[in-house]
């Protein structure tokens, strides 16, 4: 990859990686927030300014070491909204809510995406999504770019969403899995968290059972097509 075509990868991926993060921490704080729990208001969280949630490893680095290595998979992770689930009303069933808030923003945001794509497509049917060809016309040339950053949104925020319901904690599926299940599989499954991350990070990278390769990336592919209306990319 040249230094020409990465800084146009990078500028098409950054916008959309950072929105889709922020948002999905924000909608965490938000939810809390409106059940009780204003941890994240008064820390400043519930902010749309991205300097307020940018972790410098999970928005910046990561995704560019995945970016450069061109391992197939593009992710990251902002700073976590601090919740105080014993300030929540009603703490076991709320934490299901606040936890769903964020692959919920995701999915929110992709089928926004999606339907912004559609619109753009329908306005100029032979636009092409990738390369260029002679005769396009001069507004083709500033959709595209447009287009592309809408295919990765699409992608990037399918991607936060299933993978974050993965029930594992500390992924959000984790504890809608803890809030869901009766106190003593609760308590199991809750103890898992201080390994939690490591355990996710072995299942992303080095897929012992296949289970991402084959089920994970399936279903995002599937929900990628599905958000942008059509059967190839």
């Amino acid at each position: 990859m040249d230094i020409r075509s990465l800084v146009l990868t990078i500028s098409i991926v950054a916008v959309p990686i950072i929105v889709a993060i922020v948002l999905h921490e924000v909608a965490h704080g938000w939810v809390a927030w409106r059940l009780g729990d204003p941890t994240a208001k008064m820390l400043g969280r519930l902010t749309l300014n991205p300097l307020a949630h940018v972790d410098i490893f999970g928005t910046i680095l990561l995704p560019l070491i995945l970016l450069l290595s061109r391992s197939g998979i593009l992710f990251g992770y902002a700073k976590p909204v601090p919740v105080n689930f014993l300030n929540l009303r009603r703490p076991k069933q709320d934490m299901v809510w606040v936890a769903a808030a964020g692959p919920a923003m995701n999915l929110v945001l992709a089928l926004l995406g999606g339907i912004a794509f559609r619109v753009l497509m329908g306005m100029g049917s032979d636009l092409p999504v990738r390369g260029t060809q002679t005769g396009v016309p001069l507004s083709a040339y500033f959709l595209q770019p447009v287009l592309l950053m809408l295919i990765k949104g699409v992608q990037i925020n399918v991607l936060l969403a299933v993978f974050n319901l993965i029930p594992i904690p500390p992924a959000d599926g984790g504890r809608i899995l803890v809030g869901l299940l009766p106190p003593g599989p609760a308590r199991l499954v809750s103890q898992v968290e201080p390994v939690g991350m490591v355990l996710l990070m072995v299942f992303l990278l080095f897929d012992p059972l296949n289970l991402f390769s084959h089920t994970v990336l399936s279903v995002i592919h599937s929900l990628t097509l599905f958000f942008l209306g059509t059967w190839r990319l």
